[in-house]
């Protein structure tokens, strides 16, 4: 298994940014659109807010693995 390649830091910008997208949708959607029915805002909010905060976790994950020692080798050979 290749822990570090192209396809998997382009993988992690794409995931990173399909969290904010969602998380940016789902905190839009609680406030204007959803019913006070059974904490149904709330709870959206709530995964929105998680969403929007993993997307940065992600993306910083994503560098942190591109400066381990043995990676700049197989950066190297990536198509820029």
């Amino acid at each position: 298994m290749k822990l570090i390649s192209c396809n998997t830091m382009r993988e992690g910008i794409i995931v990173s940014l399909s969290f904010l997208v969602v998380g940016g949708g789902l905190v839009f959607l609680a406030q204007s659109i959803l019913p006070n029915v059974f904490y149904l805002p709330q709870l959206t909010s709530l995964l929105g807010i998680v969403c929007i905060l993993f997307a940065p976790v992600i993306l910083i994950g994503t560098f942190i693995t591109t400066v381990l020692p043995g990676s700049k080798k197989k950066m190297d050979e990536c198509d820029h």
